[in-house]
């Protein structure tokens, strides 16, 4: 099988990189950024390289390396911060492509130079892109996929992050795109299979990012297509096994799609003996969640599914908390808490497993991605918790889905036979309405939220686009946040001073991105006076128009 190997310097989106690669149907392995590479590099050379006189690609064996990538980091390469590859990666003939961070660490480690912006460049800027006699480079290969005529030009939008630009290129590289700003955006070596982007071709916001990234791993590295999501399914539920034998697993369930599929694939993977489901009623739930989880998980042939009703416990934890990260980690300590009490009562061995449907958004937005250069951009419970640290040090943790991203999770979940419905679900966070209501959470305030986001839900199901589906299902997540603040309004007369809520609704592919949802105004101010109409409370309403980046999808 071929593969392409990543190097991870950090970057929020290192693991998109193998997830669109996977999506064209060739296996990625990622490790951290100054790995060393010897073995891999080493059977690399042994089964034959993409250099003239090796073997045919088809003769070789099992995980044939074909090409690597280093990712973006949030990092500056002249910085002791900035890791460093294995030196070995210039020298095995390999290709090599260099996304932001990776394209000014291939330049600095050749005899080029990398220099701060004097003001950032981020976002959709305009790329470039030429080709031919002018800039030297005939007879090259290029990233830009089909790309200009030879001698000619042609400029898309890519999606820029980043403060560093290159001032002087190393010697036999060449620039072959340039920003609208006037820096540096493609390079490309003239002898050597080395390239670099400016931009994030993985991101969706980036135009022919796709199409560039099936350049390099096709026309480049001549990969075959041989993975596929049913063979990941394959491999994960044999590692399950392996892994787990015939030791009891607990999985903590919220209802949502990650956890939902995971419960499936420990379900499908092992004896549905050995698998106890549980799911804790936090009070922090959305209208009906508890009713419409065990429907869900009774579908799955669940044998223990175990219930518990522990809201006087969480608000009176969360009780005069108001920093969010405060929230997420109390919530995360007192899950884990009130699960060993639980799993006392239920009798099981100190060995057993604890599962989790983590997904990779959560371990990078915690700073856990694969290396150690990724910074925290919230705390996630199931990933951060000191108590989950605890049973992650003692391997006794199982996170099946924590390579994949969410429309890859609800792929699989269509491989699993989960019921429709529960994987059209919009994502819900681990903490619930904790980190939607800005500020302390009181049982007060979730009820008048609960309230609220389930008028939005049920607007938007309702509700029709110019094709004839429902706005829900066109809308990646959507939700409604409880504002800590109050605003002076009149009802009947008379003086209101009524709650402020958010509405947000994106669209996404796979989370890391995210665009907001072009209402047509007329639903939004229909929706909100039904929400004001409804929920006393609430005196009014607002639309959250930020995107990610800058902001998060969640408020806190």
């Amino acid at each position: 099988m071929d593969k392409i190997l990543i190097l991870d310097y950090g970057s929020q989106t290192t693991q998109l990189i193998g997830r669109r690669i996977r999506e064209l149907g060739v296996y990625t392995e990622i490790l951290p950024g100054d790995a060393d590479l010897g073995e891999a590099l080493a059977a690399a050379a042994v089964r034959g390289s993409n250099t003239a006189g090796g073997p045919r690609p088809e003769d070789r064996t099992e995980n044939r390396l074909r090409g690597i990538i280093l990712s973006g980091s949030p990092e500056s390469v002249y910085t002791p911060e900035g890791a460093v590859p294995d030196p070995r990666i210039y020298s095995c003939g390999l290709p090599l492509l260099g996304i932001c961070y990776g394209l000014q660490r291939m330049n600095v480690d050749n005899g080029g130079t990398v220099e701060p912006l004097p003001k950032r460049e981020y976002g959709g800027v305009k790329i470039t892109v030429r080709t031919g006699r002018r800039n030297g480079s005939e007879g090259r290969p290029g990233l830009s996929g089909k790309g200009p005529a030879p001698g000619r030009s042609e400029t898309f939008t890519a999606w820029m992050s980043h403060g560093d630009t290159l001032t002087t290129l190393a010697p036999g590289f060449l620039e072959t795109g340039t920003s609208e700003t006037g820096y540096p955006a493609v390079v490309v070596h003239r002898e050597k299979p080395w390239y670099g982007l400016q931009f994030h071709p993985e991101v969706t916001h980036c135009e022919r990012g796709m199409e560039i990234l099936s350049s390099f791993v096709f026309g480049i590295c001549r990969c075959k297509k041989s993975w596929s999501m049913k063979a990941y399914m394959k491999t994960v539920r044999a590692e399950l096994a392996a892994r787990v034998k015939d030791a009891p697993v607990l999985l903590l369930v919220s209802g949502g799609v990650d956890s939902t599929v995971a419960a499936a694939l420990l379900l499908t993977a092992l004896d549905p003996d050995q698998v106890h489901l549980m799911y804790m009623d936090t009070g922090l739930m959305r209208k009906d969640e508890t009713l419409q989880v065990k429907a869900a998980l009774e579908k799955l042939d669940a044998r223990h599914l175990h219930i518990v009703l522990c809201e006087e416990e969480f608000l009176s934890a969360l009780a005069g908390l108001s920093d969010p990260e405060a929230k997420r980690k109390t919530i995360g300590d007192l899950f884990i808490t009130l699960q060993e009490r639980e799993v006392a009562r239920l009798g099981l061995p100190e060995t057993y497993f604890l599962a989790q449907g983590t997904l990779y958004t959560d371990m990078i937005e915690s700073g856990r991605g694969v290396g150690k250069k990724a910074h925290v951009i919230k705390s996630h419970h199931n990933v951060g918790s000191p108590l989950v640290e605890a049973k992650r040090q003692e391997g006794l943790i199982i996170e099946p889905l924590d390579k994949l991203y969410k429309d890859e999770v609800r792929f699989l979940g269509k491989l699993l036979k989960v019921d429709k419905e529960a994987l059209r679900r919009h994502p819900f966070p681990g903490p619930g309405l904790a980190v939607r209501i800005l500020g302390e959470v009181t049982k007060e305030k979730c009820g008048i939220l609960r309230e609220a986001d389930a008028i939005f839900i049920r607007e938007l199901r309702r509700r029709k686009n110019s094709a004839g589906n429902s706005l829900y299902d066109e809308i990646w997540q959507a939700f409604a946040v409880l504002l800590p603040i109050r605003s002076v309004g009149v009802a009947g007369d008379v003086r209101k001073y009524g709650w402020v809520l958010a509405l947000r609704a994106i669209t996404s592919a796979d989370g890391m991105t995210a665009g907001v949802y072009p209402f047509p105004s007329q639903d939004l101010i229909e929706i909100s006076t039904v929400i004001t109409n409804t929920v006393k409370e609430i005196g009014r309403v607002t639309y959250d128009i930020s995107s990610k980046p800058p902001a998060t999808i969640e408020w806190e």
